[in-house]
């Protein structure tokens, strides 16, 4: 990092910390009790500061049936609120009160933009010519945003889960992945469904290996026109196919460099196995079904569209047929109206019946545009990255925008550098949407005909 970076990035960082501080510091005044899920969290961490580790078994003694997630939130907030609590002398009600557990995350807030700089520099160091303002600029509007920043303020896992993730995925860039394949762990501690992307780390280096080789065999051949990677084409698959059955060394060389991740995976299948599933606690409401319904450059869509009519006409009937057969709709989506999908659902979809059928142009254009962005990678980079989108999006029945922070981060930060008045628009839209999210759940509050409770809307 040179000096001029080096001082925008910590000046960034600290006006971020101090105004997330000021946001905390009114949040918490204004909501002094566990709210929504932190009801289920608080107490539990709470155990864990009192010294109840035994709570840890889930499997042999008793455990919050409504706690769906293991306990890596709990401990690491442990690990940070006990040497707080030995320093100051601070009694263990206000170290482990639900404020002090809160501000876990402002910690996480911080890691995250550090990590999110981090990885931006490593996975576009190609562009260096007037790019520091750019990287910092990313990092920070990464790190707002929306749906990840407001739960910034709340005990949840999910700015825990994006920072182990985001730390085993940039250990792997480096080629540390021993290091990758631990942190991969703890983030399946916060959030179960993270083994994907640690998966995804996997897949990364399974494709560079492959890449290599499919770069060595053709020097042999002496192919000038091939090119260095696996082009996403047609072509491109024939010729990828070819190449594994001709020669399964790659593929061993790959695997055999992949082992931690592979000791990971099997330590998930046999967590699985003896849990009887992936969820722990209430499972009722976190069931895994096929669920398709997905999501800018529209002249160059048109373009594509004009020249392979048939192949975009083909993908709109397939995903047709997807919105028609796999369109579920969770209880909590239709009952709990303080989430804005409840709104979402209600204002968009439940319209009309025909309405989600007329949003199909909508993910037909989406899954081109998230192909296009990526068109420069190889199709071993592709088939990775598209097998742990899927994996993380489709099934899902209960429809939480929390479920699609990291998939987004990660197709995010694969991006080209965008031009800094883009990344200033960008950052000053999330910005707004905080703003406003924000103060609806700080200002708008109600209350259900049948508790006494004050409700708040969120994501």
């Amino acid at each position: 990092m040179e000096k001029f970076e080096s001082y925008i990035f910590t000046a960034l960082l600290s006006v971020n910390f101090l105004i997330s501080c000021l946001i905390f510091s009114r949040i918490t005044r204004e909501q002094r009790n566990p709210y929504m899920d932190e009801i289920f969290h608080v107490p539990q961490a709470q155990k864990y500061c009192h010294g109840k580790f035994s709570e840890m078994l889930w499997l042999l003694l008793q455990w919050d049936p409504m706690i769906t997630t293991l306990p890596g939130l709990y401990l690491v907030t442990v690990g940070v609120v006990k040497p707080v609590a030995w320093l100051s002398g601070l009694p263990g009600s206000v170290v482990c009160s639900p404020a002090m557990l809160r501000f876990i995350n402002l910690l996480f807030n911080c890691g995250n933009f550090y990590l999110f700089y981090l990885l931006i520099c490593k996975l576009h160091h190609r562009e260096k010519t007037h790019a520091a303002s750019r990287r910092v600029l990313s990092a920070l509007s990464l790190s707002t945003f929306p749906v990840l920043y407001f739960f910034t303020f709340l005990y949840y896992t999910d700015s825990g889960s994006t920072f182990f993730i985001l730390f085993a995925y940039l250990m792997t860039l480096y080629g540390c992945h021993k290091t990758s394949a631990f942190l991969g762990g703890c983030s399946v501690l916060f959030r179960q469904t993270n083994i994907i992307w640690v998966a995804f780390c996997a897949g990364t280096l399974v494709a560079a290996k492959l890449d290599e080789a499919w770069k060595a065999a053709h020097v042999k051949k002496r192919d000038e026109k091939a090119p260095s990677y696996v082009p996403l084409t047609f072509g491109g698959v024939k010729k990828v196919t070819f190449f594994l059955f001709s020669s399964l060394s790659p593929v061993k060389a790959a695997l055999f460099v992949a082992w931690p991740y592979v000791v990971v995976g099997t330590g998930f299948l046999g967590f699985v196995a003896m849990n009887n599933g992936i969820v722990v606690g209430d499972r009722t409401s976190h069931e895994v079904c096929l669920h398709f319904p997905r999501y800018h450059r529209v002249r160059r869509f048109f373009q594509a569209l004009k020249k392979r009519p048939l192949f975009f006409l083909s993908l709109a009937c397939v995903a047709s047929l997807l919105v028609w057969r796999f369109t579920y709709v969770h209880s909590y989506l239709l009952a709990d109206n303080r989430h804005f999908p409840f709104y979402v659902w209600k204002r968009i979809f439940q319209k009309h019946e025909l309405m989600r059928f007329v949003l199909v142009p909508a993910y037909v254009f989406a899954g081109w545009n998230f192909a296009d962005s990526f068109k420069t990678r190889s199709l071993f980079w592709h088939l990775a990255f598209w097998t742990c989108l899927l994996a993380a999006t489709v099934p899902q029945k209960l429809l939480e925008f929390r479920y699609f922070i990291v998939p987004y981060l990660m197709y995010r930060l694969h991006l080209p550098l965008s031009s800094l008045p883009r990344l200033i628009l960008e950052f000053l839209l999330y910005t707004a949407v905080n703003a406003a999210t924000l103060y609806i759940f700080i200002t708008k509050t109600f209350q259900w005909p049948d508790s006494s409770e004050t409700q708040r809307f969120m994501w």
